[in-house]
């Protein structure tokens, strides 16, 4: 076995180039064959003094053997080594010694479970375009010489990977037509493998492109599932499948809605619309959109991007946005709605941030109804006129319902948990105040303290501004010498504004246009806007929304998108969970996952001919639970038996 470095030229241009050839020399009969094992490519960067090591080592993990090099080689050729050798093992058939059937495809993805089976509608599942038509890259053994006489001496196991998580996103997407769909607005193969890894590593180990190709290359076995090989794969197609993402955005958008429309049977009545904010790590001069703005993550030392969102009430994505670090959030509203081609009647459902009044003008025009939060600074509440309705966690939340002059509903709704938490936020603003006015009053009579006017009532708007929601509730009076040059006393009396959130804690007010609808429709509707406030904490803290490391507009976005796919995959997976009772987080599930690996067991035989069987682990008990909800092969990959 040697390597050979051959000149020849491209089919198409007819430009000369070099590549690498690993190539096995044996004698038959009188005369020397050679045959080439792997093609290394152009750009095979190895130092030509480690070829022959290389070789050398290649030669031994492909037959089970030990290394009989004496001095310990360099751990890029031991890289390259088991890299090519695992090729090697992979590419070679299953040889009839082991009882090895024919390859077969891989079995079809099985379909989504919706909550309701009777609502779904029957969808054609073609062909994945990754899976070659030619070659299976998996091989199942049958019944004939499986029992093999081996040294256990000999047993190694080599090349453990992930597969997991990453089975059960790649039967998302399937389910979905993810790749078909790729496929017919013109991606190669090799860009919409590398467009599913994209979104599959976000899902999977969320981080940067650079750490994905990384983990795309050494960690997982996503390559063995859509048969391509990630470590020949340059960083750089990553980042041009990101952009290809971007750029048919608005047509994978509509098709992936569609597609969940379809698998769950969901109608089009309710859009929940909000927007958060991501940051960068560095300036990000050369960004456009990168903004300084309030952060809703505590990071407005960093520049911004805007993320807007509008959802369906199921919690799948009916489209996303981007605008710049300080966006104002109302004047987005009408170009993220127009055009999504909602029923007539449809509701939406927004923050008070965005519900301005010529928001909700323009919504009525449009014949849109919508459930808000009221920006109205009058509270009210009369437990006597309440009705009430049990929450999710079995709490008691009271509605009042009063009609407005223009014809809208105001919900009053009482929350037991929310007015424990309004009262103890109180309660410390408050303690946090009288404090501070206290220790102003004590430095009256201190030597060293002041008594300036100008001083003392500097400081007093300071603490004023930093308690102000406490503030509004003190009358704070300073008294002064008939000069009116020094402070003598300061003294306070707290007095609960009316009709303020201390009046009524636990109290807010919904208002709507859904007047003939019930007190506890009214504010189920409305808590369909926590999912969108789920969805994004999942983006930001499961699937790589931030920090943005980027430098150029377009690669931004990408990143962005490509947490909005993994979402979209996520939730899918997740919402055939829930059908079965499993509400647990992403985070919990993608931890059940990966514990599976898939890895190959080596053995030599008495013979002398080495045994390579490459398969999963089994899964453990809960993700065979998980597993059989979701219809997933336990052993994701198949099994390669190989005899060298």
């Amino acid at each position: 076995m040697f390597i050979r470095r051959t000149q020849t030229r491209n089919r198409v241009s007819g430009e000369p180039y070099v590549t690498h050839r690993l190539v096995h020399s044996a004698r038959v009969g009188n005369t020397i064959k050679q045959t080439t094992l792997l093609n290394l490519g152009s750009h095979f960067d190895l130092p030509q003094a480690h070829w022959p090591a290389l070789a050398q080592r290649i030669d031994e993990l492909v037959h089970g053997q030990r290394s009989m090099l004496d001095a310990p080689q360099p751990e890029e050729v031991q890289v390259f080594a088991q890299r090519f050798a695992a090729q090697i093992i992979a590419r070679r058939p299953a040889v009839p010694s082991l009882g090895a059937a024919p390859a077969v495809p891989t079995a079809p993805v099985a379909p989504v479970v919706p909550a309701d089976p009777a609502s779904v509608k029957p969808a054609a599942k073609p062909p994945s375009p990754l899976r070659s038509p030619t070659r299976s890259p998996t091989s199942e053994a049958g019944e004939v010489a499986r029992y093999q006489e081996v040294d256990l001496d000999s047993l190694d196991l080599v090349d453990p990977r992930s597969v997991g998580v990453e089975h059960a996103a790649l039967s998302a997407m399937r389910q979905c037509g993810l790749e078909g769909k790729l496929s017919e607005l013109g991606l190669n193969r090799p860009q919409i493998a590398a467009a599913v890894g994209n979104i599959v590593a976000r899902m999977a180990q969320p981080c940067s492109e650079l750490a994905t190709h990384a983990w795309l290359k050494d960690t997982s076995a996503l390559g063995e599932l859509i048969d391509f090989d990630f470590e020949a794969m340059d960083l750089n197609r990553l980042y041009r499948a990101s952009d290809a993402l971007y750029k048919h955005r608005e047509a994978l958008q509509e098709h992936l809605f569609g597609q969940a429309r379809s698998l769950f049977g969901l109608g089009q009545t309710i859009t929940l619309y909000d927007l958060t904010n991501t940051y960068f790590e560095g300036v990000a001069a050369g960004v456009s959109k990168a903004k300084r703005g309030h952060s809703k993550e505590c990071r407005s030392d960093c520049p911004l991007v805007t993320l807007a969102m509008a959802l369906d009430a199921s919690g799948f994505v009916r489209r996303v946005q981007f605008f710049a670090g300080n966006a104002s959030e109302p004047t987005t509203l009408k170009g993220m709605l127009t055009g999504l081609d909602a029923a007539p009647g449809a509701t939406v459902v927004m923050d008070a941030g965005i519900a301005t009044e010529a928001n909700l003008t323009w919504l009525r025009e449009q014949h849109y109804h919508y459930v808000v939060v009221s920006k109205l600074r009058e509270r009210q509440f009369d437990p006597a006129l309440a009705t009430e309705v049990q929450s999710a966690g079995d709490v008691t939340i009271k509605l009042q319902r009063v009609l407005d002059a223009q014809g809208h509903v105001l919900l009053y709704c009482h929350s037991p948990t929310r007015e424990e938490k309004d009262r103890a936020i109180d309660a410390a603003k408050a303690s946090g105040l009288e404090a501070a006015l206290a220790k102003l009053q004590a430095g009256l009579g201190k030597p060293r303290g002041t008594q300036d006017v100008a001083t003392i009532m500097q400081r007093l708007g300071r603490a004023k501004q930093r308690f102000a929601r406490a503030a509004q509730h003190y009358e704070i009076t300073v008294a002064t010498d008939p000069e009116g040059q020094r402070v003598t006393a300061i003294t306070w009396v707290k007095r609960i504004k009316p009709g303020s959130a201390a009046a009524y804690p636990g109290v807010y007010c919904l208002r709507t246009t859904l007047i003939e609808q019930d007190n506890a429709t009214l504010w189920r509707t409305y808590i369909m806007l926590t999912e969108l406030e789920s969805v994004f904490r999942s983006l930001k803290t499961d699937l790589g929304l931030r920090p943005v490391f980027h430098r150029v507009d377009r690669r931004v976005e990408g990143h962005l998108f490509i947490s909005v796919l993994a979402y979209h995959f996520v939730h899918t997976l997740r919402l055939q969970l829930k059908a079965h009772g499993v509400n647990d987080s992403w985070n919990t599930l993608r931890q059940t996952l990966t514990t599976q690996r898939r890895v190959t067991v080596t053995m030599q035989r008495r013979d002398g001919r080495t045994v390579h069987v490459r398969k999963a682990t089994r899964p453990k008990p809960r993700h065979q639970t998980l597993g059989t909800i979701l219809k997933l092969d336990p052993n994701p990959g198949r099994t390669h038996r190989v005899l060298v």
